[in-house]
């Protein structure tokens, strides 16, 4: 299979973000869907809605309604690349997003890359991030390690502070 050429998604974010969640770049259903984690099988609304007791919105602007209620930005490390179908190793020739201007235009105080590639990415070209940022398990269901209570568990710590 030869690589193409693909563009990712704008980010959803909004002033009151405090979570952003970063993925690598979409997958090629996600592209022919136009949204984040559009691949059904993909465990990332069944988690994250699942976290809050929510049913998985339907479309894309529930989606985007329940993620700035949620306090959640959402974008890709990777605006646009060359990919051979959804394989993040193929990645090549990428163009990454500019991390630090969503902390400027947010509240964001952590980051959850979801999977090591989007990790990989975010401490090669923004490393004085790491510190705030957590490498969880891909959501994708490629991933056979996935596991949705590292997930909570993590959600938990942003979302649940302990009380006095």
């Amino acid at each position: 299979m030869n690589p193409v050429f693909a563009e990712g998604f704008s980010p959803v974010y909004d002033g009151e973000s405090r979570l952003l969640i970063l993925g690598s770049f979409p997958s090629v259903k996600s592209r022919e869907v136009g949204f984040y984690y559009g691949n059904p099988q993909n465990r990332f609304w069944k988690t994250i809605c699942g976290f809050f007791s929510e049913q998985i919105p339907a479309s894309i602007e529930e989606k985007r309604e329940f993620l700035l209620r949620r306090k959640i930005a959402l974008w890709d490390v990777v605006l646009s690349c060359e990919i051979v179908g959804s394989s993040d190793t193929s990645i090549r020739g990428e163009v990454v997003a500019d991390v630090p201007a969503l902390f400027k235009e947010s509240k964001i105080e952590r980051i959850f890359c979801n999977g090591k590639k989007s990790y990989s990415l975010l401490c090669e070209h923004f490393p004085e991030f790491i510190e705030r940022t957590t490498l969880l398990p891909s959501t994708s269901p490629a991933n056979p390690r996935f596991s949705a209570d590292v997930w909570k568990e993590e959600l938990e710590k942003v979302f649940l502070p302990l009380s006095c």
